[in-house]
């Protein structure tokens, strides 16, 4: 079996967010991709949405493919989770011969401030969404997947531009939105 582990805050999700999903399902040969929600990031003091609503617009989301999988093993940790946390976790509940662990260009280029790194870097394959703005010479060793949709949960919050929120979820983004 091969997983990949898609790790975020999706706060809110959006349609890079769906895209690196559909993306990674093409071309890394996967049994599961599993996209696992925080409970909060532990490199940030708060999210807009509540780890349940964030849960709840993934699984509405993606419920129609049985190779994607919502998980709550962050969230039901009620506090901020490491990714070494769940990667072993993941591991070890669905002992696969190879994990993956998508993280955007952003993340990788503070991986070093990451809990465990070596940790982390020793149990599975990084694959790093390339998107507009990032250098993608920089990653000539590492497996990419270029998401050309320059679109962040950051700017998506500021604005609340429903055009990058998925059709299936904006009903209960603009429901949620407070």
């Amino acid at each position: 079996m091969q997983i990949a582990i898609f790790g975020g805050s999706f706060d809110p999700i959006h349609i890079a967010h769906e895209t690196i999903v559909n993306e990674a399902l093409k071309t890394l040969d996967l049994d599961l991709i599993i996209l696992v929600p925080t409970f909060l990031n532990p490199q940030k003091i708060k999210s807009h949405l509540t780890p349940n609503e964030r849960l709840f617009l993934l699984s509405e989301n993606f419920q129609d493919d049985e190779k994607i999988l919502i998980s709550d093993y962050e969230i039901k940790q009620n506090r901020p989770v490491y990714s070494i946390e769940t990667i072993n976790y993941l591991k070890e509940y669905y002992k696969p011969k190879k994990t993956y662990l998508i993280i955007g260009a952003d993340n990788y280029e503070k991986l070093d401030t990451w809990h465990h790194t070596e940790d982390i870097l020793s149990k599975v394959e990084l694959v790093v969404v390339t998107r507009n703005g990032f250098c993608n010479d920089f990653y000539d060793n590492i497996q990419t997947l270029n998401v050309d949709i320059n679109i962040s949960s950051t700017q998506l919050r500021d604005s609340l531009d429903l055009n990058f929120v998925p059709n299936k979820i904006k009903e209960d983004v603009k429901k949620f939105w407070h």
